[in-house]
């Protein structure tokens, strides 16, 4: 399995506006809404960011460099709450996570080598959270480093079992804060300890209702952030991923299944859902950019789609990318024009392959006009007879 650095569950598509640094000088006039200061020992002249993490990737928002005696202001503009870090120098995993809001002010006091570990953070509503959830991530990178040098001496259940015990203070810290607390900002992070992050087995579908009342939470307090949305979302993937792995151990696997529920944006920053092309017959057609023998493969889905379009067939492909940029633009050289293109951006890490059972793709699951499955992993001929086969009922 991979193993995580840092617990950062979600990305989220956010619009910025410009950032600023300690000396004011900016792309546009734009009036600061969080500053950051404090003190990081050992770390004079090194540059300071803060980052935004979207579906774009990595996003600028504010910048300035640590004086020669550790200390620093940095301001910038947010649009709204959402996932961000501070980045200390320029190697890119050296990081904290925070949830940042407009008005923030908040402080920092830490050295250069407990930067990630001992962050010290105050001056917010998340602060006391945030460096009680550093102290167990402490612990458990310490016990990551040691699991690592075990990998090749170990099986993968071995393994995957010596994970889930590290994890286990972290996550029952987590858990009980969310359910304390469930509308505090920094639970967009904790959130990921609810998550079944190695599978269905042995997850506690408790963990669910966290995630639910998490949600309920957010849309309330932030009902016009789309992290709220983001929230929801999530929670309604993983139950719907869960009663499938539920049904499908009841129905001994059974192909004729409903197909759990899809609810992703577009390269657009749109929901769309799967159940909405009920009445079609649809194909589920995962994919990558980056995955070659899906890109030798789109050429015959294009042809298959322009085919059968208008009796009533659907494409509705979900990609496994982790790059918005390259989706977008693999969407656009193979000339997929179907209207349904929808991706997490967690590339392996998406809960869609617990839900679909799939290892490997491109990876195909032809519907009825119910959403009910047919088949799965159909190419070429195959796939072409079974969809006739649909088409005529």
């Amino acid at each position: 399995m991979r193993y995580i650095t840092l617990l950062i569950p979600f990305t989220f598509a956010l619009l910025f506006a410009c950032a600023t640094d300690s000396s004011g000088k900016t792309e546009e006039t734009v009036e600061n809404n969080f500053t950051i200061s404090g003190k990081i020992a050992n770390a004079g002249n090194s540059s300071l960011y803060v980052e935004a993490l979207s579906q774009d990737g990595t996003i600028e928002v504010a910048k300035t460099t640590v004086s020669g005696d550790g200390t620093f202001v940095l301001n910038g503009n947010i649009p709204g709450l959402g996932i961000y870090q501070l980045r200390l120098g320029e190697a890119p995993d050296v990081v904290i996570p925070m949830t940042l809001a407009p008005n923030d002010k908040l402080t920092v006091n830490t050295s250069f080598q407990e930067f990630m570990l001992k962050p010290n953070v105050g001056g917010t509503e998340w602060a006391p959270v945030m460096n009680k959830y550093m102290t167990f991530y402490a612990v458990l990178l310490r016990g990551q480093q040691e699991l690592n040098a075990m990998q090749g001496k170990a099986t993968e259940e071995e393994m995957n079992a010596k994970y889930l015990d590290l994890r286990a203070p972290l996550d029952k810290f987590a858990i009980q804060q969310m359910q304390r607390d469930p509308d505090n900002p920094y639970n967009i992070i904790l959130s990921t300890s609810a998550a079944p992050i190695t599978g269905f087995d042995g997850w506690d579908p408790k963990q669910l209702d966290v995630l639910k009342l998490v949600a309920e939470a957010y849309k309330k307090r932030y009902k016009d952030s789309p992290i709220a949305s983001t929230m929801e979302n999530q929670a309604l993937q993983i139950e719907s991923a869960f009663n499938e792995y539920n049904r499908s151990k009841t129905e001994g696997g059974n192909s004729s299944a409903s197909a759990p529920e899809i609810a992703l944006k577009n390269p657009a920053g749109k929901v769309l859902r799967l159940s909405a092309l009920k009445g079609k017959v649809v194909l589920i057609d995962f994919w990558a950019s980056w995955c070659g023998p899906c890109r030798r493969e789109n050429p015959n889905v294009v042809k298959l789609y322009k085919k059968y379009k208008s009796k009533g067939f659907e494409i509705f492909s979900v990609s496994l990318d982790e790059d918005a940029s390259a989706w977008k633009q693999a969407i656009a050289q193979d000339g997929l024009s179907w209207p349904n293109h929808v991706s997490d951006l967690l590339g392996w890490q998406t809960p869609l392959i617990q839900s679909y059972r799939f290892d490997g793709i491109p990876h195909t699951v032809l519907l009825d006009r119910k959403g009910q499955i047919l088949a799965t992993g159909l190419r070429g001929s195959a796939l072409e007879q079974k969809l006739i086969e649909a088409l005529a009922k």
